[in-house]
């Protein structure tokens, strides 16, 4: 696979002249308005790192401020989370109220604040730390390694800060992102996306950019990821997963980047506020403790993670 960030959009790669125009892939990335502890495989942002996630463990916690995926599902909906306790990272707690579609409390919500999202108190500019609301915006991807797109499908909620905004020097937010991908006649499936941290920023905050186009036969593999009960589970606010045999990732090595980025300020620890702070990395509605992770050393050049995520035993 070509993993450089020379990209040109108009050349098109066989699959992609003869598809069809629209895409509901496309229409999800960039749509919408207004714990994913659940998923066996995730990639969480918690500290400003790419950590991969299996069974609820910490199998690898990447040194590069960026990581090579293909975007196969998404959806189509914003979601919504608010949280009423001060963030603790060693608590898994469950969200007071939650929507799937952003517009109004999920049913099973047993109190819901209002009705309406719309009209919700915590939907208010200042109710959350500063000028913020205290519900969450957040948006769930169903994604492949680029190095490994015959491998798990895997879950990554992208939190609000991430979602909107404008295009930085080639970097542009999750929604601005699709809506550029659109622009160009392009479904997201069909190309490497590269996800980096805005290391200008403290606390985590992602970029989406494109990196290649996908060969013929990587195409074939991700159009039928993209079916998959995995890929419709990893989408869904409440994700349930499929039983399924736990696959082994191939991690490619890094790319070199044409400058060297340093990693991003770690935020200090507040003083306990009444202010409602927002987990970076927030699990669904189930109560428990974080599991431990189990000591593996980082892998600079990401090799020998495969090893550390076989889990057939």
């Amino acid at each position: 696979m070509a993993n450089n960030l020379t990209f040109n959009p108009t050349q098109l790669p066989a699959f992609a002249r003869n598809r069809n125009k629209e895409s509901s892939l496309s229409k999800a990335l960039a749509g919408g308005s207004g714990g994913n502890g659940g998923f066996p495989h995730r990639i969480s942002i918690k500290g400003g790192v790419f950590r991969l996630i299996a069974e609820g463990k910490e199998i690898a916690a990447l040194d590069e401020r960026y990581i090579d995926v293909v975007i196969v599902n998404a959806d189509p909906k914003i979601q919504r989370q608010f949280y009423p306790a001060k963030y603790d990272e060693n608590v898994v707690s469950a969200p007071a109220c939650w929507s799937s579609d952003g517009n109004k409390p999920d049913a099973d919500v047993r109190e819901a604040p209002a009705t309406s999202c719309a009209d919700c108190p915590n939907n208010i500019a200042g109710s959350g730390n500063g000028d913020s609301k205290a519900c969450r915006f957040q948006k769930r991807l169903a994604l492949v390694l680029a190095s490994d797109v015959s491998g798990n499908v895997m879950q990554l909620v992208v939190p609000g800060r991430s979602l909107f905004g404008k295009e930085d020097g080639g970097n542009f937010p999750l929604q601005a992102y699709g809506h550029w991908l659109k622009a160009q006649n392009i479904v997201p499936n069909e190309v490497v996306t590269r996800i980096r941290f805005d290391t200008k920023e403290a606390s985590p905050k992602l970029f989406f950019k494109t990196a290649s186009w996908l060969t013929d036969e990587e195409f074939a593999v991700v159009e039928a990821k993209g079916k998959t009960e995995a890929a419709q589970a990893a989408v869904l606010l409440n994700a349930k997963a499929p039983s399924a045999p736990v696959a082994v990732p191939k991690l490619a090595a890094p790319v070199e980047e044409a400058e060297e980025e340093e990693a991003p300020k770690q935020k200090p620890k507040a003083k306990a506020k009444p202010k409602v702070e927002e987990p970076e990395d927030t699990e669904e509605p189930v109560v428990r403790k974080t599991a431990e992770a189990p000591s593996i050393p980082v892998n600079k050049g990401m090799a020998s993670i495969v090893a550390a995520w076989d889990t057939d035993d």
